[in-house]
């Protein structure tokens, strides 16, 4: 079954370091919504943007990789059989409702060393 990563992004200038309750409830209850249902792979909030270390042409510099309004907030991988059901389930993420979006990408399979492909 095809895997898609659903990335979080949402204004870096809204951002808090005291995040609405509500607003994280919303999310916990998102997750737990697509656990139930059985195609969350994976998925994770992240720290805030400016404890990322990025690195460019082997440069090592503070702060993420591209200079941008919104940033991404955190990430899952969801296990669906189309675009269409990602895109449906991704559309219920309470980050809309908050001044956020996402963005849905396929993943790629990966074949092992051992011959075994990983999706």
């Amino acid at each position: 079954m095809p895997q898609y990563a659903v990335f979080l992004h949402f204004p870096a200038d809204r951002i808090s370091a005291d995040p609405d309750p509500e607003a994280l409830a919303a999310h916990v209850r998102h997750g737990e919504e697509l656990q139930r249902s059985g195609v969350m792979v994976f998925g994770t909030p992240l720290a805030d943007h400016t404890a990322a270390t990025s690195i460019r042409g082997g440069v090592v510099t503070d702060g993420p990789f591209t200079e941008t309004k919104d940033v991404v907030v955190g990430f899952y991988v969801i296990d669906v059989p189309s675009l269409d059901e990602a895109l449906e389930l991704a559309g219920r993420n309470p980050i809309h409702d908050q001044g956020g979006g996402v963005e849905v990408r396929p993943t790629e399979p990966i074949e092992s060393s051992t011959g075994g492909v990983t999706t």
